[in-house]
């Protein structure tokens, strides 16, 4: 079975996000993704705020997205599709430098984006 190995972002929307990543940096030590991606030990996890009007949560209500690292991202998604659970892709959302992405949304409706690092 595939499993995720560890949480790959944590998004939400801010009011002014470059000042709230400066904030986070400075209070806790968590870098900004446009310095160095705040790294634990199974790979970088990226802290980034997006624009409080961003259509990328999939819901306009929406505050958080939790983005879960994973090995195989093809395997995951065959495994969930066999599962009955509906699996987004976009090419736009893949990058040779950062790695591929799916997104599903759990029983609540909730956006869980799921990455395979490049």
């Amino acid at each position: 079975m595939h499993k995720v190995n560890g949480i790959g972002g944590v998004f939400f929307r801010a009011k002014d996000p470059a000042a709230l990543s400066q904030w986070y940096s400075q209070h806790l030590g968590v870098d900004p993704v446009t310095d160095a991606p705040w790294q634990q030990r199974e790979g970088y996890t990226v802290f980034a705020p997006f624009p409080a009007d961003t259509d990328y949560f999939s819901r306009s209500g929406q505050q958080w997205m939790l983005n879960y690292r994973v090995d195989d991202l093809e395997g995951m998604i065959a495994q969930l599709k066999r599962a009955g659970i509906e699996v987004e892709t976009r090419d736009e959302w893949n990058s040779p430098e950062v790695g591929q992405f799916a997104r599903i949304h759990d029983p609540e409706g909730n956006p869980v984006e799921l990455w395979q690092p490049a």
